[in-house]
């Protein structure tokens, strides 16, 4: 392995690590941006994560809005239980 094959693969290490970096930046400057734009498109969401609490590795509580209602979800091992209506959520 001469010089020349040496210098080749650093130039196409340098050139291959220069567009990895300039995706990485352009990513993080013009991305955000644009997923806003995306959904500014799509109209008003009808539904929101409020808060979420991990309760263990396999289990969290997650309370989420849908439209002007809130509900408590618990989920993990493989199944969700939704916080049942009380008799006032039934009005």
């Amino acid at each position: 392995m001469n010089f020349l094959d040496l210098a080749r693969a650093i130039f196409a290490l340098a050139i291959t690590l220069g567009i990895i970096g300039f995706a990485a930046w352009a990513s993080r400057r013009y991305l955000p941006q644009l997923l806003a734009r995306i959904s500014a498109e799509r109209g008003e969401r009808r539904m929101t994560v409020i808060e979420t609490l991990v309760l263990d590795p396999a289990r969290r509580l997650v309370l989420v809005r849908i439209d002007d209602e809130e509900r408590l979800l618990i989920l993990g091992e493989g199944r969700e239980l939704i916080e049942p209506r009380g008799p006032e959520a039934a009005k």
